[in-house]
């Protein structure tokens, strides 16, 4: 920047993004005095070196700005996970539900799994039923991102949040932390408790 600049001449950009040309440093340097800017090199690795005129100090609080504004309002993607069994029954159908729904609510993709035992196994058509429906109760929420499959003794689905159900827990979070703050680390991200995840005393049975 200004007097640390080496080269001996530069390509130069105006305050406004407008092509100058190639001129002698010292040319450089005298327009950016005349203008009270600084010439500040954005291509140090080009032949000749390409130099712009700005007011550095302002380009380095609007850059950490930007920054940090994106750094609020980016919502970092957790996957939860629900485990059902095919055979659940409706009350414990209705509690995991609303464990996808508040995953789903806060930004977060969820892992669907469906856990067969036994002779279950050779009924994969239960818990396909049972994710379609599920499918069908939150689409206001989210979709499928990965489609039922049958892996091992589980069968799996991915639900994802639509983006302005994530949207709308990003503005949640950011109203929550306050403006110029940063959200708490883990806050929205924290996995769930075993409790949570599976409520005590249920086997999905």
């Amino acid at each position: 920047m200004n007097e640390q600049i080496r080269a001996r001449e530069v390509r130069l950009v105006g305050p406004e993004g407008e092509q100058v040309g190639i001129v002698p440093l010292e040319r450089a340097l005298q327009l950016a005095a005349d203008v009270d800017l600084d010439l500040v090199e954005v291509a140090p690795m080009a032949r000749p070196p390409v130099c712009k005129l700005m007011d550095f100090g302002k380009f380095k609080y609007e850059s950490a700005l930007k920054a940090r504004e994106a750094r609020r309002n980016q919502q970092q993607t957790v996957i939860k996970e629900m485990k059902l069994r095919p055979k659940i029954d409706p009350h414990d159908y209705e509690t995991k539900k609303g464990h996808v729904v508040r995953f789903l609510k806060a930004g977060d993709k969820v892992k669907v799994t469906i856990m067969f035992r036994g002779r279950e196994q050779s009924r994969p058509e239960l818990g396909y039923r049972l994710l379609r429906r599920l499918e069908s109760e939150i689409t206001d929420l989210g979709y499928v991102e990965a489609a039922p499959k049958q892996d091992g003794r589980n069968m799996i689905m991915v639900l994802a949040p639509h983006r302005a159900t994530k949207a709308a827990a990003a503005a949640a979070t950011a109203a929550r932390v306050g403006p110029g703050r940063e959200p708490r680390e883990g806050g929205i991200d924290e996995v769930p408790s075993a409790a949570e995840a599976e409520p005590a005393g249920n086997t999905g049975e």
